[in-house]
């Protein structure tokens, strides 16, 4: 059964939150494709959405406006023939393509005045769509009031302890900067998370290899009662923002990671001085500490000892010996030597005296 396209239009209002402007069937070719392809196309607010059939829910593709730098037409009623609109943005050359003069004129009309705020001039418009330009200009003039960054999407209640987690690649950033930062630095990865320009969304934007070169993509990551929603053709439910992540890497089979700014490393290394006990040389050879009592002498034989000399003659020069212990042995030894000589002649006295007395007694 199909889906009335009044639900359609509410689901669609739904998951862009913004207003819708103008929409219609055309063509849209970039840079980086060889043909032009069929698309059905809504201007929410300053953004083109495109849709493979006006009764799907979920954009294909969106293109900010407010990032175009200029835009070119060939706009001929004259010609007959289909007008292209060259659209310039900071990452591609878009081109859009009408079958006929008048609608191509009301797409570019509608295209410059949410980007210039201003109605163009020599529009050949009938006076009822000037009035309805004039209405769009005063409804984007006020949505556009300067407003603060939205804060981050709330979470839900029954999902606080898992969706709490905010992955390492969110980077509070806008969708030029985070583009901006892919393309500056391939080196740290291929996917960051940031805060979506709407309220309560989220978005993820990733750089990626083709065939054809490399592209950059942004999703669309909605916060719901029950989750969190990638905004794709089969919408896709997660519990968390971790598994946002997780299933573009699996989707991508891990050919993609997460951006990570890198961290510096060291390239010296300093080391601290050592103490003043210690010393980094190896160590020298410790000197003994001197002993505080006076070795013991050990006396020798007085054979061992030689005399003082004789007194020399008076015109001898003689150095003065100071060294008193050697005196005192000398001394000591003089002494021993004269114990001894009189120990023995008054030994030889004994003897005598004994021989003596013997020879008497037996004469008597």
């Amino acid at each position: 059964m199909a889906v009335p396209p009044r639900v359609i239009h509410k689901r669609r209002e739904a998951i862009t939150a913004l207003p819708l402007y103008y929409s219609g069937y055309l063509l849209k070719k970039s840079s980086r494709e060889k043909n032009f392809k069929d698309f059905y196309g809504e201007l929410r607010g300053s953004t083109l959405f495109l849709y493979d059939s006006d009764t799907q829910e979920t954009y294909v593709e969106r293109l900010d406006l407010e990032q175009m730098r200029s835009m070119d037409s060939n706009i001929s009623y004259k010609k007959k023939e289909p007008t292209i609109l060259t659209l310039n943005l900071p990452s591609e050359m878009v081109q859009l393509k009408m079958d006929s003069a008048d609608t191509g004129e009301e797409w570019r009309g509608y295209i410059m005045t949410v980007f210039k705020k201003e109605i163009p001039q020599r529009l050949q418009l009938l006076p009822g769509q000037m009035m309805k330009l004039e209405e769009v200009l005063e409804l984007e003039s006020k949505r556009k009031l300067p407003l603060s960054r939205p804060p981050l999407p709330p979470r839900p209640n029954e999902l606080k302890p898992k969706s709490a987690t905010i992955p390492t690649c969110f980077f509070d950033v806008s969708r030029q900067e985070a583009e901006k930062m892919l393309e500056d630095n391939p080196e740290n990865g291929s996917i960051i998370l940031r805060p979506s320009a709407l309220p309560k969304n989220y978005a993820l934007t990733l750089r990626q290899k083709t065939s054809s070169g490399v592209s950059i993509k942004n999703y669309r990551v909605t916060a719901t009662n029950v989750g969190f929603v990638i905004e794709l053709d089969t919408p896709v439910t997660v519990p968390s923002l971790d598994d946002v992540l997780k299933y573009f890497l699996e989707k991508t089979e891990y050919r993609l990671c997460p951006y990570v700014i890198s961290q510096p490393y060291d390239t010296r290394i300093f080391t601290s001085p050592p103490p003043k006990c210690i010393s980094v040389s190896s160590p020298s050879p410790q000197t003994p500490p001197r002993a505080q009592v006076a070795p013991m002498q050990h006396l020798q034989s007085p054979d061992n000892f030689h005399l003082r000399p004789e007194k020399p003659d008076e015109g001898e020069y003689v150095v003065p010996d100071d060294r008193k212990p050697y005196d005192q042995m000398l001394k000591k030894a003089e002494l021993d030597s004269e114990l001894r000589e009189a120990l023995k002649k008054r030994r030889d006295n004994i003897y005598v005296t004994y021989g003596e007395d013997k020879t008497q007694s037996y004469e008597n």
